[in-house]
Parts: C-alpha cells; structure tokens; sequence
C-alpha cells in the first residue's frame, strides 16, 4: 500500500451510529416519557448523554469526523418532515401546543388523530413515518435540532459532520396527504423546498459545520430520467450557493448507476459511496466516469449491514485502487451502523471462537479507524492488526461449525415437485370451507397477543434460576388459556394461542435450530423504541426436534375453534436475521425452508387445520433495482412453496405481510400459493387491496382493519368503514377480517377493545350482505 501524503492523510468517519444506547436508555425513557414518568427535561437529557458517549466512543476508537443530527427519538425521516416543517394539518393543533407531545403524535397517532404512515426504509427491517405532502404543502426552517447537536459535538473539541436527509430522496419517499390525489407528485414540490435546504445548511455553517452531509440512498434504485434532471438541479442549485458549508453527498445499499454522472458533475466538494458486495459496481462506475479528482471520496467499505469482521486486504485493495480516482479518499462503513448491534464484546454467552468472526457498531468505527491508518501510514503500520484478521478469517472459513454434509445432502435433492400442493387452490379452498365451516367474513388475528410485564418477568425469572421450568410452562399455559377464552368470548373465527412463550418470532426459531447463534445484547432498532436482537446464521440450518406443537396443541385442546399454528417463513427467518455471506442467500434459504416444512408436516399430524407461516420481509428483502428482482422472487417463493407444499388439501395455509410497498411484489403474493393473505392496509387505507384486485388475485385476503402501531383503539364503524372499501376490492366470500400485525407491543384494555369492535364490524358486515341477498 502506498503512503498518502500527510496533506491527504486519509479520515475515518462513519455516516451514524446505533441511537439505542448499550442498555437501551433511549426506549425506557421515551417509552416512561410516554406513561408520564420521565418529563421531557428529562428526556432531552438522557438523549443528550446517549450522544455525548456515542461521540466518544467514536472518537475513542479513532475516527476523525463523527456524524452529529442522525440521532432520533423516533425516526430521522420524521426528523426531516419536521425539520422542513411539513407537519400534516391534522397534527398542527398538537405540534403547536408541545412540540414533544406533537412529535410523537404524529409517531404513534391519538385516540382522536391517526398517524403517520409507516413503511420500511429500502431493504431493511428498520421502519420510518413517510412523509405526507400536496400541492398546497408549505415548507419552512427549523434548523434547531440539527444546530443544536452540532453544537453540542463541537463542545466536546470534536470535529464533526451534521447528517441530513436528501431533498430529493425525501421527496421521493413522501407519499400524497389523506385527500390529495392519487396521482400527485411530491417531486414536483422540489423548487419549494430547496431554499429551505439552503436555509438550514447556512444555519449549520454559521454553527461551525464545516462539511453537511446530505442522504440520497434513493439513487441506487432505478430512477428516471426526469428524476435524474431533479438531481442534477437540486445539487447545482444547494451546490452555487454562496454561504454554504462543503456537500457531501452520500448513497448506500448498493450501485448509483445512471446517478453517479450527474453527481459527479454537479458542484460539490465529495461522495460518499458503497464499495462492499452490495455496491461492487460502483468501482467500475466510478472509473467510468474519470473518477473524482479534486473531490473527496468516503469510501464505505465496511459492510454496516451485517456483523462479519471485515476482510482488511481486499478492502485495501479497493482503498488503493480509489486513491486514483479522487482526490481525497476517505474511509467508512457503507452506510450508517445503525443497522448493527453497539458491542460484541458484550457478547459473552457465544463460543469465543464465533466471537472473533463478529464486527458490531464499535468493533466497525475500529475496523475503519485501522483502513484509515494504512491507507495513510502504509500496510507496516497495521501489521499486528492484519495478522489477527488473517487469523480470524481463516478460523471461520475452515471451522466445522459452519457445515453439516447430511443438511446439504438434503438440500440438494430438492425436486420442483416437492414445492407443489398436491392440488390446485380451487379444490383446495372447497375442501378447506366443508372441513373448518368458517362464516362468511372469517375473524382472525395475525398470531402475538400482548407480551405483558407478567411475561416477561417470567422468562427472566427463568433465564436467572428464580423460577423453575415447571414453574414458568405453568405461567404459559395461564395465558394461553386467558387469550383462548378471550377469543370465544368476543366472537373470533379463527383463534392463536398468543405466542407468550416467544420472545420474538425469529429470535425463538433460531434458538432452536442448528446453524443459529442468539445474541443477549445485540439490539438493533426496528421502529421507534421497538429493538429486536436479529440471530447470527453461522452454519447450516436443520430442526433437531418440534418447536411449536407442544403450545398450539394445547391451545387446541381448549377449544372446539381451529387455532392456527404460528410459524416464521424462510425470508423473513434470513431478512430479521444477520445471515452469512459465505454462501447464496437462495441455498440458505432451501435450508431454513427444509427445517420449517418438518414443523409445518409435525402441527398437521397433530391436528392444526390452519397453518400461518409468516414473510412480512418478502418485500422488504426485494432488491432496489429492477433487473435483480426476478432472481430473487424466485428463490424467495420457491422456499415459501417448499415450506407449506407438503400438507393435505384441507390443511389451509396463511401468510402475512406487513408495512411495506406490495403493490411491487403482487404476482410474487400470487406464487406463494398460500390459500389466504393477511397485510397492513389499516394505515395505508386499504391500498393493498385494490392493487391484490388489479392484479386479479384469485386466493382470499384479508387486508388489517386495526392498526397495532397505535396506542387509539379503532372504532367498530371505524373498522366497518374500512371492510367496506375492502369490499370494494375483494367479494365477500374471500375477504378475511384482521388486525394489520401482531399485538404483542399493545396492552390489555387497548386490545380486548380493538378486538371487540373489529368482531362488531364484521358482523354488521356479514349481517348487512345476508339482508342484501334476502
């Protein structure tokens, strides 16, 4: 490696940092700011620590330039909507009154007030509010957060790099307001909202940013012509101004493509790009175009996605061959580390071997802190470093753990036939309606009843010796017993046994599979103050025993209802999980699916007549641009097919899909071959289903009438409403009546109402069509 000069000493930096806190200090005090137990002096104050130790964890580690305003109480994007002051009419009142107060309104929404939409960011299990914007939208300044954090970074004698989201992708991730037509452009709101960007980035120069970073994660997915001109003049315009700190424009999750030509002419002093597998072709891109030169170039060649230790020699080759093609190159993760855990050192339950394969949030900012120091210093500087990579990379490459030969003997006989149902889905629709005698309008929930402090003592209490196992399986089967005797009691078709044995619906499968190692610390936020610890997938995949019958047996045997068995799919097991990149994701995905056919053929054996096997990430897992989509999609149902093919006719298979953009991954839905769908379309007012009825969907669905992500219970004629626009879309006898998701992060009283209203509507409904055909 050859020496930067000391005028180009290489800077390590990274584009955000986990927000969460090593014992998620975020969540317990918005969560107790929620219930009124911590006040928002106390709030800010407990955000303001969080940032001050990420800060210096970071610059303890060795990076030069940490991020300031990527951090959150909720969500960024909401940040931004904020920050340009697009607060939706309906939350004005509220954000005027307790700008705090009004904030989360528009999160979590109030009795009264629905919130904003949520949906996932690109192709991560990380969710944000999307934005709601018409031609009658105003934009105004508030530059007070990003300054003030900027501020604060500064205080502490650091240099420091406010982050900000992109006009352009905030303008593409924006969606139109309730009432706004369907059709409406918010791009087309891009000449009003660039002088408000201009204001806020002369605010931050006049606080000392000295670069502003500007997110446009949007420009790795296929964009339009027109698009790609609203680029090119949104950064000609932010670029000529006059009392502007330098631009930074950053991309990740994969290749620019036809935007990096225009990024790379427009006038701004850097790009921030990804160069690890997800982006390789952004090397070859950036050759293409003449490279960058006078221009800085920060690097992401540290995987921010998954927790592998990086592979030091080949990012080094990447460095040397982008130091001719800039004219400072700079060295980061591909994109923020909020996608990863804080600390695995904190991981002390997992065999020491696999620890050493293991890169999280603070072993990351170390990895790019050491890149930074060769690309500058030269390979001589890093010696130890390197042969302790070397190390470590050979242990996991040739370790026993990672392989089983009788797994990828089975996989590998895997015929086409052995992910068929024996019969098409009209033969077996009629042979499921004769044997479970559902009526018209079936009720059912998506599978999680509330997950009480009563639970979650009890598995504590278990985990440190105060209970015994009987003791505890005693504590599930009460609840089971209480939420069975709840859903007679209201009325519902199609019964759960509320799942309070699990502590999240992928992390309790891999605890039981071979091939899965289980975090105790490694939470990574899913939305708001919803943290989940996503399992690491070492080696491959089998299920040594049944993992679900005991439960839905016994909740069967409290009821003469079908209960359904509750099951995680084979996308969805790999999307929420940290999977291994030492294989295709589609052969890891047969293994998964190989694993869960053996529990789905165990819960038909039992006597479960209705299987749900949920993929809520199918479309989350989609590829962002179009020519990769149709090799996906194809493994992805394949291994769903593979899964559920193996039961008799009148055994009737679910699925569930939630918070996402479906309308791209409709035929998709169709592959599947389940024989019913349930989906989010509380929030989103039921788009699902006209685009399930444009695309002719022939199976039955039933798009949620009761959105989980809000503490408001929903009306029955709230409900009522909402199932007769379904009506519009999909006939009576195949639409089902559900929540949009799981309720495991709702309380009691909220759902025994929820519930009961949604009862109440669909008999209105089923009562309504009986007088109609009188």
């Amino acid at each position: 490696m050859t020496e930067q000069s000391a005028a180009a000493a290489a800077r390590a930096t990274v584009y955000g940092y986990p927000r969460q806190g090593r014992n998620r200090e975020l969540k317990k005090a918005v969560e107790g700011y929620w219930k009124g137990r911590v006040d928002a002096a106390a709030l800010r104050e407990t955000a303001a620590g969080l940032r001050r130790t990420n800060w210096r964890q970071l610059a303890d580690a060795g990076v030069h330039e940490v991020p300031s305003g990527d951090f959150s109480y909720y969500d960024h994007v909401l940040d931004t909507s904020v920050m340009v002051g697009a607060v939706p009419e309906r939350h004005r009142a509220a954000v005027d009154a307790d700008e705090t107060q009004g904030y989360f309104a528009m999160a979590r929404g109030t009795q009264d007030v629905a919130p904003l939409e949520m949906t996932k960011w690109f192709d991560t299990n990380y969710h944000y509010l999307v934005p709601e914007l018409g031609p009658d939208t105003v934009f105004a300044a508030d530059s007070t957060k990003q300054v003030a954090e900027l501020t604060e970074a500064l205080a502490l004698g650091l240099t420091a790099r406010p982050v900000l989201l992109g006009p352009v992708t905030y303008l593409l991730l924006a969606k139109p307001a309730p009432g706004v037509a369907a059709d409406f452009e918010p791009l087309t709101l891009l000449d009003r909202l660039l002088p408000v960007y201009a204001e806020i980035l002369a605010d931050l120069r006049a606080a000392g940013a000295d670069w502003v970073q500007l997110d446009e994660p949007a420009l790795v997915q296929d964009r339009t012509p027109a698009e790609l001109t609203a680029v090119a003049r949104t950064y000609r315009e932010l670029g000529g101004a006059a009392d502007r700190p330098k631009l930074l424009v950053a991309s990740y999750f994969g290749r620019l493509g036809d935007a990096l030509p225009v990024l790379a002419k427009a006038p701004v002093d850097g790009l921030a790009m990804d160069f690890t597998e997800s982006g390789a072709a952004n090397l070859e891109s950036l050759a293409a175009v003449g490279g960058l030169p006078g221009k800085r170039l920060v690097a992401g060649v540290v995987d921010g996605r998954n927790i592998w230790i990086n592979d030091f020699e080949k990012s080094l080759a990447t460095l040397g061959t982008l130091l001719g093609l800039a004219g400072q190159v700079d060295v980061s993760a591909s994109c923020s580390l909020l996608h990863v855990p804080l600390d695995a050192t904190a991981e002390g339950d997992i065999d020491p071997e696999i620890v050493r394969w293991l890169a999280f949030a603070r072993q990351k900012s170390a990895e790019i802190a050491t890149l930074a120091r060769a690309l500058t210093e030269g390979t001589a500087a890093i010696t130890a470093e390197l042969a302790a990579n070397r190390a470590a990379l050979a242990s996991r490459a040739g370790s026993a753990l990672t392989r089983d030969p009788a797994v990828r003997a089975r996989a590998a006989a895997v015929t086409d036939a052995d992910g068929r149902r024996s019969q098409p889905y009209a033969v077996r629709t009629a042979a499921q309606r004769a044997h479970l005698r559902l009526p018209l309008l079936p009720t059912t929930t998506i599978g999680s009843f509330p997950q009480t402090t009563e639970l979650r003592t009890a598995r504590a209490d278990l985990r440190k010796g105060r209970i015994d196992t009987a003791g505890y399986e005693e504590r599930i089967r009460e609840e089971i017993r209480e939420v069975v005797t709840f859903q007679e009691k209201t009325g519902i078709d199609v019964l759960v046994h509320g799942e309070p044995e699990r502590n999240d619906m992928v992390q309790y499968f891999a605890e039981q599979l071979t091939g899965y190692v289980a975090t105790r610390h490694g939470w990574v936020q899913s939305y708001g103050t919803r943290y989940v610890r996503p399992p690491v997938l070492v080696g491959d995949i089998s299920r040594p025993e049944p993992m679900t019958v005991r439960w839905t047996s016994y909740a069967q045997s409290l009821t003469d209802r079908p209960v359904k068995g509750m099951l995680t799919g084979p996308v969805t097991m790999l999307a929420w999980s940290f999977v291994r990149d030492d294989q295709p994701l589609g052969d890891t995905a047969r293994q998964v699916a190989l694993a869960l056919r053996d529990e789905v053929d165990d819960l038909e054996a039992a006597g479960t007549s209705v299987i749900q096997v949920d993929e809520p990430a199918l479309r989350e897992t989609l590829p962002l641009r179009a020519a990769d989509h149709a090799g996906y999609l194809a493994w992805a149902t394949e291994s769903f097919r593979l899964t559920t093919a193996g039961v008799r006719p009148e055994t009737q298979i679910h699925t569930h899909m939630c918070y996402a953009e479906f309308g791209d991954i409709v035929q998709a839905i169709d592959d599947l071959d389940a024989d019913v769908i349930s989906l989010e379309a509380a929030r989103s007012h039921m788009q699902v289903a006209g685009e399930l009825a444009s695309h002719g969907y022939p199976r039955e669905a039933g798009p949620g009438v009761y959105d989980i992500h809000s503490p408001r219970v929903p009306s029955a004629e709230e409900a009522t409403a909402l199932l007769r626009k379904g009506l519009e879309a999909i006939p009576a006898e195949r639409l089902w009546v559900n929540p949009d998701c799981g309720l495991k992060t709702r309380g009691w009283p909220e759902t025994r109402a929820s519930l009961e209203n949604l009862v109440t509507a669909a008999r209105a409904i089923r009562t309504g069509l009986a007088d109609a055909g009188s």
